[in-house]
């Protein structure tokens, strides 16, 4: 990718998600931002995870994903869901088993549960696209954005 792309692509706004997902026994969270809605009916929310994430193994693994929106006062929550230790990314957070049973966080503007539907490999990321199956909705606060947090995902591994 050349500057001028790489710094036009640095520019686009996204908004920013904890991604949650459960094979088995275990668990795991990460930030997302790469999410967008493909569909209105059915529900349909696709988000892009880099291959050698540890999430995407058991997306791949379990074919299900919750995804929350988090409000711009929730900032604090992005150290945690990019650490490296699952446990440590839920134990101080207060959440629950959703219906696919992937963790649901509790204190969070809303969530999606999501099955997965269709997997693309267009890229260096794979789209995992889900079909809404449960919504949580807590309450109108202001979305936290890639506008909001120093610096933008820019793909690279």
């Amino acid at each position: 990718m050349n500057d001028e792309l790489q710094t036009y692509m640095a520019h686009m706004t996204y908004g920013i998600y904890v991604l949650t997902t459960r094979h088995d026994d275990t668990i795991n969270g990460m930030i997302a931002s790469w999410v967008s809605q493909v569909s209105h009916d059915p529900p349909l929310i696709m988000v892009a995870v880099h291959p050698n994430r540890y999430s995407h193994d058991l997306l791949e693994k379990s074919g299900h994903f919750a995804l929350h929106i988090l409000a711009r006062d929730q900032k604090h929550l992005l150290a945690r869901f990019k650490g490296p230790d699952p446990e440590a990314k839920f134990a101080s957070s207060a959440w629950h088993e959703g219906v696919t049973g992937c963790p649901i966080l509790a204190d969070c503007i809303g969530s999606v549960e999501c099955r997965i539907r269709r997997t693309l490999k267009p890229g260096n990321h794979t789209l995992f696209i889900g079909q809404v199956v449960s919504t949580v909705f807590n309450g109108e606060k202001r979305p936290l954005c890639t506008l909001d947090y120093e610096g933008c995902y820019s793909g690279k591994q």
